[in-house]
């Protein structure tokens, strides 16, 4: 930028001395001033912006994805209508304790996308507004999930109520993975909504040391199970991590019972602890949750 500076004043200066200086002088007047209104300009939008601010508009085009068409996605998946006749369910898991039920089931897409993941946990003595807020509680997760090396939140976008973030995630003998997520809430009478996928964001460039998550599909139905002091969340997955798909089918059956019984110790030291109040950010998607009419299923 000095050399540059340097230059045009030498150039302003000679031009000055000869005949039609006055002409070279208020065209280059005017050139400094376009140049130094560009590079202030830059600056200033450089070191005044960041990635939670809510108005920034680094990923609100990528955030708006996450619409009421995906809430409508998700509400067919998770009641299991309009699936295709030859695409086969095949059962993984059904687990139980006097604490909490499990049950697994998965299909492989017939063009060939990620594995398909749907499943139904219930725990006891909870309200389905402590599971919300305890699923939602990014900065809770990082103590007792081992798997999340890291996470932040990148943006709220007050309008939309669309919240992303990145989070790291490390698998044994394997590259970290990076997820670049954005999700929204929607909130009924009786139960709760949330829908994630995939996003860009411009402050966080791909780097080497990690394997970036390219297809991310995830959402959730928290109710309150009729009769009982007992809380339900109906969940469809799928995503593409990069890992060998047999790999991470034996992965899942050996080790997802395992881990919805560390998630149930956590969620219980959660309502112990925090009563369901969520210890994240102030503003995030909880906070602007979208209330909406659904009808009943």
């Amino acid at each position: 930028m000095k050399s540059l500076l340097n230059w045009a004043l030498s150039f302003f200066s000679d031009q000055l001395s000869r005949r039609d200086g006055y002409i070279w002088a208020t065209a280059i007047s005017l050139l400094l001033i376009l140049l130094f209104h560009i590079l202030f300009s830059s600056k200033f939008r450089f070191f005044s912006s960041s990635p939670t601010d809510p108005v920034s508009h680094a990923v609100i085009s990528q955030s708006r994805l996450v619409a009421d068409e995906d809430l409508k996605f998700l509400i067919e998946k998770l009641e299991e209508r309009n699936e295709s006749d030859d695409e086969i369910w095949e059962h993984v898991i059904h687990r139980s304790n006097d604490r909490i039920s499990y049950t697994a089931k998965r299909s492989k897409p017939k063009d060939g996308g990620p594995m398909k993941y749907l499943s139904v946990t219930v725990f006891e003595d909870c309200s389905a507004e402590i599971l919300r807020d305890f699923y939602m509680d990014n900065d809770y997760r990082k103590q007792w999930d081992k798997t999340v090396v890291d996470h932040e939140q990148l943006q709220v976008d007050t309008i939309t109520g669309v919240e992303s973030g990145r989070t790291v995630k490390k698998f044994p003998l394997l590259t970290s993975r990076e997820y670049l997520l954005a999700w929204r809430l929607w909130q009924g009478k009786d139960k709760f909504y949330c829908f994630t996928k995939e996003c860009d964001h411009n402050m966080v460039p791909k780097q080497r040391k990690y394997v970036r998550v390219s297809y991310f599909r995830s959402g959730w139905r928290i109710r309150q199970v009729p009769g009982r002091n007992a809380c339900e969340i109906k969940m469809f997955h799928q995503e593409n991590a990069g890992l060998n798909v047999e790999m991470a089918k034996l992965a899942f059956s050996k080790g997802i019972w395992s881990y919805i019984c560390k998630m149930d110790n956590a969620l219980c030291k959660y309502m112990a602890t925090s009563q369901g109040t969520q210890q994240g950010p102030i503003l995030s998607a909880v906070t602007l949750i979208k209330k909406v009419r659904f009808h009943q299923s």
